[in-house]
């Protein structure tokens, strides 16, 4: 029987099925964080329950975390807490912990990949939404919350029902300036956050297949914001040559044993799916939001869209563009910005910053905008002094902070101030996501960069050679 990537690896992982209810699943990497696993630790200690495979969690400090002056004190005292308990939580159960100062700390779905952590065909859960990044490589990887991370400690199995099955096409070749995290814009843009709900969405065609694992990781990073509960991408040699030689990565006789199984993992030429999409890569121009929710985005040559244009209910819409301060029928370009922010998993990794160094090069930023510049991990910051892109970023005015989630959540000290607009290349742009009353037009690196410099909503394609 023909099957789908998502069918090979769920059902390899069932533990046992429960008739009319969910299937326990076994999960084989857990990344935790110290925001939502204080609470699950506690729940061990009150049940007296040890960790069951500690070696297959590992924990890495980064929503909580300052991005400047790592080594002093964190200020903050609820977050100073937290990060205190992730450390001593893994110290007692002989988890892998990464915490501030550590060379390999990061946001948890960078570091995950870079340090071959992440090999197709498993299964990863995190207590964060963007867990779907991890399906890059091939494998089921969704976010779970603080009474699910409680189980997977303590059992490394969850409860979990079967997703529908969707496949995502785009065909053709990319234009100048678009970039992986358009393509996700775009698609969201068509399917509305709520399009993919209750399924697993797999990305084929072409665009996905010429796509870097960097790219790769962008869009299915932004699944969760189209509802899905996760997005995979079948591995490839483009997945095989980022993993070989990390350090968690096989190697030797267990590389070959594992390139061979993951060359299997890939869906059947005849399997089907619940439902499919298909999208020309050509109708994908440089995306950019202006609304409260990431499917309210557009080509940035183009007008808001009225809401007759776009339907549902009228009030929710107008309520939206109240908060951002905008109208319909009015055009994107040359909207003034405030702050910049590049880094987030979304968008915090090597290639996101060559793409933002190739606008900034040779330019300034602009006078009337504050720019914060994150590294997703230590590792891709080494990449960014070793690449040269530091002495760029230095030259046209911008400072490097140091890595975290910074910006995009506003749960560290990296807030937007209230009114303000923020060009942001991180995944959410709800109303207060980034700092209550914080105003996010979501984009790529290269729309970011040209704000930066511009001082306002500019398409890049005018300042790339």
């Amino acid at each position: 029987m023909a099957t789908t990537l998502f069918d090979k690896v769920w059902d390899s992982h069932v533990v046992r099925k429960i008739e009319d209810g969910p299937d326990v699943f076994f999960i084989d990497r857990h990344f935790i964080h110290e925001v939502t696993s204080p609470v699950a630790f506690l729940g061990l200690k009150n049940r007296g329950v040890d960790v069951l495979f500690p070696e297959r969690t590992f924990a890495t400090a980064d929503h909580n975390t300052p991005t400047i002056n790592q080594h002093l004190p964190v200020a903050d005292p609820l977050s100073a807490n937290q990060l205190k308990a992730l450390e001593e939580n893994s110290a007692k159960y002989g988890i892998s912990h990464w915490g501030l100062g550590n060379p390999k700390n990061g946001i948890v779905h960078v570091v995950g990949p870079e340090n071959g952590i992440t090999l197709p065909g498993m299964t990863i859960v995190c207590g964060d939404s963007h867990t779907s990044t991890h399906g890059a490589f091939g494998c089921i990887a969704f976010g779970i919350g603080t009474s699910e991370v409680e189980m997977v400690l303590s059992s490394q199995c969850i409860m979990q029902p079967k997703p529908k099955k969707m496949r995502i096409n785009v065909n053709g070749k990319l234009g100048k300036g678009v970039v992986p995290k358009d393509v996700a814009l775009y698609i969201i843009s068509k399917l509305t956050t709520a399009g993919a709900t209750g399924y697993f969405v797999e990305y084929a065609g072409d665009v996905f297949e010429n796509m870097s694992m960097e790219g790769r990781m962008t869009v299915c990073n932004m699944s969760i914001e189209m509802g899905a509960r996760g997005g995979m991408i079948a591995p490839d040699e483009t997945t095989f040559n980022y993993i070989k030689g990390r350090e968690k990565a096989p190697s030797g006789e267990a590389w070959d044993k594992a390139l061979a199984y993951w060359k299997t993992l890939k869906t059947d030429a005849d399997a089907t799916f619940d439902i499919e999409y298909t999208y020309n890569a050509e109708d994908i121009e440089p995306m950019i939001t202006y609304g409260t929710n990431p499917g309210m985005g557009i080509g940035i040559t183009h007008a808001i869209p009225t809401a007759e244009e776009v339907g549902g209910g009228k009030a929710t819409y107008e309520k939206s563009l109240g908060y951002m301060g905008f109208a319909e029928g009015q055009d994107m370009i040359g909207k003034q910005v405030d702050y910049v922010f590049i880094g987030s998993c979304t968008n915090g990794r090597i290639e996101d910053f060559r793409d933002f160094a190739s606008i900034i090069k040779g330019r300034k930023k602009a006078d009337n905008v504050i720019a914060w510049i994150v590294p997703g991990s230590h590792i891709v910051e080494a990449q960014i002094r070793e690449e040269g892109i530091y002495d760029i970023l230095v030259a046209a005015g911008f400072e490097l902070r140091q890595p975290g989630c910074s910006a995009c959540l506003a749960m560290n000290d990296d807030k937007i101030p209230a009114g303000k607009y923020a060009v942001s290349t991180s995944n959410r742009n709800f109303e207060g996501r980034q700092g209550p009353g914080a105003r996010t037009l979501l984009a790529s690196p290269l729309v970011a960069a040209a704000a930066a410099v511009t001082g306002k909503v500019t398409d890049p394609r005018e300042l790339l050679n």
